[in-house]
Order: structure tokens, then sequence, then C-alpha cells
């Protein structure tokens, strides 16, 4: 039966107050709010309105939106602004309409943005492309709610027609542009918040910020910034601080989270890490619950009368043991266990790839007696350096060289058959074997890093059999697991994903790999509007001079 009144110690943000309340619910509104004279009343629980994940992929957690849900409403999550590009890169517009229609499916806020950069760039192939036109279709739609972030910086900067159709698209009804200008600072910072509008902040929000020197120059600019703590990429410890003087312009997000992270927590684990830190209560709570849905004018409740019931209950305000979530007014999660269902998903896939040989990751040898480039995986961060070295030569090939810890990289078409791209990476750690993932951001094609040809070849061959997913080749040992929504997603249970994950993430450090997240690690090397040198399915690529490079000059 459902629950029409809670007795509560309220947590009021906006007055920045605690005490004793009565709320009463009717179906999914809150009717009316009784607060009591007095302190926090001890061993009632605390009631405050739910977290919200302010950027997101929910692509990255190789869940279909629906199994994101069960998952995040555990650890109090009730909304998250979604990012669907990782999608659209693969099947377009059907792609959103699929993560649209299957987040419907279940009591909880998926809000959508349409997604500005597909291809992310012109230097790869995608499954597909949104042109200006496609985007103001999509941002035509009620359930489209902002246009996702601008990764084409440099068009942004340099007034790109195509670029700034959508941005103008997006201002003229009335919808927030998010950001993405990674180690943008001073003046360019500026020039590109306006994009072509002197005096505003036209794009709102950037959540690549790796320093505080970046987010300063950014919030100077008007930007809002979301401190971003996700499975590879993580800027809490560099900004969290401007919690205390910004409270009113931060947010909370985790971009892209793996499933077996995303069991652990979310959104609440930032606040019990701010909190640690001695930043205010309630300035933590305005970036995890209300500072996401005043800027995107989200349609979530904040615990007022006449809002949405969507709110959670707290054991204490220190270690915010979640005991209960409400989404409009269902408790969709209680004492650490999910409420919400399952629901049945049909697969939709783009992949065209055909079987590889040990032969296609050859790299022929030039002039061996000079250094080549090197990508240069950076831990916890999207960013990549770039370094060279003496390469070690067999026969007409080069290869790699286990003992410098430089490895082989390739990326693979999954769309159509081509030649695969390859170059070296140091930082994997693996000492035999290979891992590989159609989880490669943006375009989502393959990529691959192994120490030998055979075993990239079986690792990449394991994906192509499963139409997609992430694998792991060592002696004697193949692992697996199938994301057959395209290639991006499992539609079965997220805790048993999570826990399938969790064993090729064992498979990969075993093998050697010290990253923390080796396979999410992985998925950004082909990111290319990330600096400095990554590998697209079409050859490397030098993210400083935005145009493609050689192995050596």
């Amino acid at each position: 039966m459902p629950i029409s009144k809670l007795t509560v110690n309220l947590v009021n943000i906006s007055s920045e107050s605690v005490g004793p309340a009565e709320v009463h619910l009717d179906g999914d509104r809150i009717k009316k709010i009784i607060s009591q004279p007095g302190t926090a009343q001890p061993g009632v629980p605390f009631m405050l309105p739910g977290f919200v994940d302010a950027h997101v992929h929910i692509e990255s957690s190789m869940l279909v939106p629906s199994e994101f849900a069960r998952l995040a409403v555990v650890h109090g999550t009730v909304a998250t602004v979604s990012d669907p590009h990782e999608i659209a890169n693969v099947l377009g517009e059907a792609g959103v309409a699929f993560m649209l229609e299957n987040g419907k499916k279940v009591p909880f806020g998926f809000f959508f943005g349409a997604p500005s950069c597909v291809p992310a760039t012109a230097f790869e192939t995608a499954g597909a492309a949104l042109d200006a036109r496609a985007v103001e279709k999509l941002l035509d739609r009620d359930d489209i709610l902002y246009l996702s972030e601008m990764m084409n910086f440099p068009g942004v900067l340099n007034g790109d027609p195509e670029v700034l159709a959508k941005i103008t698209a997006a201002r003229r009804k009335g919808k927030p542009v998010d950001g993405h200008a990674p180690g943008l600072r001073g003046a360019e910072a500026r020039l590109y918040a306006e994009a072509g509008r002197p005096g505003e902040a036209v794009i709102s929000t950037d959540h690549e910020c790796f320093t505080r020197a970046e987010a300063l120059d950014k919030l100077a600019a008007g930007m809002q910034i979301i401190i971003r703590e996700g499975s590879a990429a993580r800027n809490f410890e560099a900004l969290v601080e401007l919690l205390r003087d910004y409270p009113e312009r931060m947010m909370f997000c985790s971009d892209d989270k793996h499933p077996d992270s995303l069991v652990q927590g979310h959104i609440n684990l930032l606040v019990k890490r701010a909190l640690a830190k001695g930043i205010p209560l309630f300035n933590v709570l305005r970036a995890a619950c209300i500072n996401p849905v005043v800027h995107y004018r989200l349609p979530v409740g904040l615990l007022r009368e006449g809002d949405s019931a969507d709110f959670i209950l707290v054991r204490d305000l220190e270690s915010f043991d979640i005991l209960g979530t409400w989404v409009k007014g269902v408790c969709v999660a209680e004492n650490g266990k999910t409420r919400i269902s399952s629901v049945p998903v049909t697969p939709l896939n783009h992949f065209n790839c055909g079987l590889k040989a040990a032969e296609d990751f050859g790299i022929h040898a030039k002039e061996s007696s000079r250094a080549l480039k090197v990508i240069d995986a950076v831990d916890g961060e999207l960013v990549t350096g770039k370094s060279t070295f003496l390469p070690r030569q067999r026969g007409d090939f080069w290869e790699a060289d286990v003992a410098q810890d430089v490895l082989k990289i390739a990326v693979v078409n999954r769309y159509r058959e081509a030649p695969v791209a390859l170059a070296f990476i140091r930082n994997f750690g693996i000492k035999a074997g290979a891992i590989a993932s159609s989880v490669s951001h943006d375009s989502h094609n393959m990529i691959a890093v192994g120490t030998d040809d055979p075993s990239l070849a079986r690792a990449v061959n394991l994906l192509v059999e499963a139409k997609g997913g992430i694998s792991a080749v060592s002696a004697g040992s193949e692992v697996v697991l199938p994301l057959p929504v395209a290639g991006l997603m499992s539609a079965e249970d997220g805790y048993r994903v999570a826990e399938q994950y969790g064993r090729l993430d064992q498979a990969a450090k075993q093998m050697g790999s010290a990253l923390r997240a080796p396979f999410m690690t992985l998925s950004f090397m082909a990111l290319l509007v990330i600096p400095h040198l990554k590998l697209s399915d079409r050859g490397l690529f030098d993210g400083d001079v935005f145009k493609f490079t050689t192995l050596q000059d």
C-alpha cells in the first residue's frame, strides 16, 4: 500500500535548515509539508531531495537505461542528465529513440540531450551522422531537454557554420547547451563559452576541467563547473574545494561509469567525500541535488508542496546511508535493495566486420634506427601523453616491447571492412595477451591493446563473434562479456553484468595491468577530441594540432 505520510527530519537545502516535519503524499506529488519546532529528532530518518548525476553517458555503464536505473536508485540517485551520443554514433536517431523509450519503462528520471557531435570528428568512421537539421529535429522533442556536450571546441572557436547552427537551434528553443573544452584557458575559454555572442555564456557548463585554475577561468567566463568522478576520469580532488566559494555554480557527475563501479556507489560517494573534506553540508547538497534541477529545468521534485515526490531518506547526515529512494511517489529502493523490476529489451545493433587474422596486426618496419611515437596512457585521466621509444624488430615488422611496457594498440572498423589502424602505447602493463572492447569513444569501433599479434586477433575476433563486447585473452584463458545492444550495452540483469565485468577487469589486472580501470582507459584511447595523442580507425592522431600524424616524423 502506498505511503501517504512520513515523519522525518526534513533537510531544507534552500533555507539551510534541518528540523522535524510531517510530509504528506498524494499519489506522485507532495501534498503538504508540516514543519514542527525544534531540532532534528534522534532515530528519525532525514529526508532530502534525491541525487542527480549532472552529466553521464548511460551506455558506458554497459547497461541499458532500465538496468542502470535499477542500480542507481539504491544509492539515492533519482535522475540523470544523460547524453546519448555513444549510441547515436552507432545508430543515429534510432539509437537515441531506443534510449528514450527504454528509459520511460521504469520509474526514474532519465533526461536526455540531443547529441551535438556525431561523429565527434571528421577523422574517424562512425556508424551514423547527425547534421544540424537532424539535431534540430531532436531538439523539437519535448523529451530532449538540452544540446549535449559541444566537443568540437575548435569548431566553436573558428565559427564553423554547422556547429553554430546546432547551438543556435538550442538557443532558439530555450534549451541549455553543454560544454566540453578540455584545457581551454583564459581568452579561449571565454570565446568558447560565448560561442559567437560576446558577453553571454551560451555554452553554459563544462565537465572537462583538470585543474582548479582551468575551472576558475571557465567560472569567470560564466560557465557552471561539473565535478567529474567516473571510472576513468577523476577530477574530484582537483576541483572539490571550489564548492566552498561557488556552491551555486557547481554540480557532480560521473560522465562514464562502469557497472562494477555503479554497484559500489554513485553521486552519494561524492557527497560523502566532500563532507569528509570539511565542505559545508548545504554547499555539497546544492551541487548534488539542487543545481542540476535548476540549471536544466528538470521536472524533478525539490521537496516543496506540489512538487513531484522525488526524495531520499538517509540514516544521518554524516554517513549518508541510504534507507530508501522515492521517484514520483514510488519507493524504488529500500535498505540497499532495488525495487525496480527488469523489463524486456529487443537489442538493436550496427556491426558489419568480419574475422581478422594475426597478419592484420603487423606493423611493417621502416627505419629501425629511428624512434617511434608512443601514446602514453594516464591512469585516471582521459588525456594522454606522447613520447618515443626505439622499437624491437623481427624480420620486416616492428613488435611490442614488454620490457619497456610498450604494447601494440589497434583500432578495427566495425562498420565495414577496412585495414586495421595500428600504433604503440605505454602504461597498460600487460605482460602477455590482449584485451579488446567495442566500447571505444566516440565512434565505437573495436579497440585492442596487446603484446602480440595472435592475441590481438583473438581478442578482436571474440568481439566479432559476439557482435560487440569486451574481451581478455591470455595463455589458456579467454573471457568475453557480450554487449549486443549497439555493441555497447547488455540487456541482462545489471548486477550480473557487473559481476561479469568484474571478472574481465580482474583478468586484465592478472595479466599485469596496474590501471585502476583498464577497460575504461582503453575505451578512451580513440577519443580524438581529448589531447594529446590518440588512434582512430583511420590512423594516429595528434590532438594538439588536430590532424593525423605518423609513427615516425
